[in-house]
Order: structure tokens, then C-alpha cells, then sequence
């Protein structure tokens, strides 16, 4: 059985710390970006703009993903407590919250450069599983996010919370929503990639599949419980996004 005792700095520099949640995102974005540009990228004027486009995801993934977790999962604490809202490197991000606030950055930048966001969506579904890979591995470095009490052979305990061993549901969402996810778009990309917001549309799909599964293995939100019929929060909003994906792939694949 895993003992779970991490420390979640990385690094600390005098007084300054660098913790991996940070890093994760960070490494996301970087390798993402990488990828993106040298693998992904087919179109010559969106390869010209997807450096500026970057900073615009950058800025969407930030707000919106704190935003998200604060109006969604927490809003009463940071009424409560309004300047712990800037302590981003603590955690408290919403993987949705953050989705949203891509999506609209998308828009914006497409429509400032005239063309059409599925464009920059789809190519940012394709890496996005990248950051959701080392996103997840941060949470479980964090002792954040964890499982349900379980008496699996692979159970860890987590030293933060308490000494019961749990599913490790962090690595569970790491290879599911990160790795077997990139792979599956990877797959659809050439049958696809022609026909703008597909590969958005099954991006949605498959990572609301993935996390409504996986939410059976963690623990709730401590401040939330469950919602109704046993639902925790996570799965009721992947349920508005698993419909969400199917109706935009309906749409768009039917229109080509």
C-alpha cells in the first residue's frame, strides 16, 4: 500500500515557493503549446496566431477556472474570506470554470481576427488532455481530490487527511481524462479535424464520460456533499457538458 506524504513544493527559493500545482500548469500549457504548433496545426494564418492566442488562453484558463471553483464549489468560504480568492497557488481551480473561460477567450480571439474559434477550439481539445494529465498528478502530489475509502491492493493513504487508505482517484483521472483521452482524439483527429467543433464536441464527450465515472471513486466536496441522487457536483455539471458535446457534435457533423 502507497504511503501518500508528499510535499506539494517543489521548490523553494529563499522565501519563495514553487509549488507543483504551479508547475503543472505551467508544463501543461508548455508542452501543449509545443505540440500544438509542430504536430496539430495545419492551417498557415492559425499557426501565425497561435502564440497571441496563447495568452488569451492563458488569461481564460486563470479566471475562469478560479472563478468557477469560487461561484460553484466554494462561493460561501470566499465571501467569508475575499482575499484568499488571489491565492491561486493553493489550489482551488474548477476544470469546468477553466473550460468556460476557453471557450469565450476563444471567441474573442477569433472573432477579433475574423475566423472561426472551432478552429483554435479543436486544436486546444486535441492537447488539452496534456494539462489534465499533469493537472491531476499535481492533486494527488496535493493529497487533494481524493478517493473514497476503498480496500483495493492499489489503495493509498494520504497522511494529510487522515489514515484510512482510499482510491487514488487523482491517477484515475490522469489516465483516463489525460492519456487515454489524448489518445482516443488522436485517433478521431484525421477523420475529423475537417470539420471544425467535432473534435470539440467529442473532447466534451469523452472527458464527461471519463469524470462522471471517476467521481464514484472520490470523495465529494467536504462543503458540498452530494447533490441529489447521489450526485456529487462534478458529475451533475459533466452531465451539462456530456449533452452539450453531443448536441455541438450532432451540429457539426451534420453540417459538413
Amino acid at each position: 500500500m502507497f504511503i501518500n506524504n508528499f510535499d506539494p513544493v517543489a521548490l523553494e527559493i529563499f522565501s519563495l515557493e514553487i509549488r507543483w500545482y504551479s508547475l503543472a500548469y505551467i508544463f501543461g500549457i508548455l508542452v501543449g503549446w509545443i505540440l500544438a504548433k509542430k504536430l496539430f496545426i495545419q492551417n498557415i494564418k492559425i499557426k501565425k496566431n497561435f502564440d497571441d492566442f496563447l495568452t488569451y488562453i492563458i488569461i481564460g484558463i486563470i479566471f475562469g477556472g478560479r472563478l468557477g471553483y469560487i461561484f460553484i464549489y466554494n462561493l460561501n468560504y470566499y465571501l467569508n474570506n475575499p482575499l484568499d480568492i488571489f491565492k491561486i497557488w493553493q489550489g482551488g481551480m474548477s476544470f469546468h470554470g477553466g473550460l468556460i473561460g476557453i471557450i469565450l477567450a476563444s471567441i474573442i480571439f477569433a472573432k477579433k481576427n475574423n475566423q472561426n474559434a472551432f478552429l483554435y477550439l479543436d486544436i486546444v481539445s486535441l492537447v488539452a488532455p496534456i494539462g489534465i494529465f499533469f493537472g491531476r498528478i499535481a492533486n494527488f502530489i496535493n493529497s487533494e481530490l481524493y478517493g473514497t475509502i476503498t480496500n483495493a491492493p492499489w489503495a493509498v493513504i494520504f497522511i494529510q487527511i487522515d489514515n484510512f487508505p482510499r482510491h487514488p482517484s487523482q491517477l484515475y483521472e490522469a489516465l483516463l481524462e489525460g492519456i487515454f483521452l489524448f489518445l482516443l482524439l488522436i485517433y478521431f483527429k484525421n477523420k475529423f479535424l475537417n470539420k471544425p467543433g467535432v473534435i470539440s464536441a467529442l473532447f466534451l464527450i469523452f472527458y464527461s464520460i471519463f469524470r462522471f465515472f471517476v467521481e464514484f471513486y472520490r470523495e465529494p466536496d467536504e462543503q458540498l456533499g452530494y447533490i441529489f441522487f447521489n450526485l456529487s457536483m462534478g458529475q451533475v455539471i459533466s452531465l451539462i457538458f456530456l449533452l452539450s458535446g453531443i448536441l455541438l457534435f450532432y451540429l457539426k457533423n451534420e453540417n459538413h
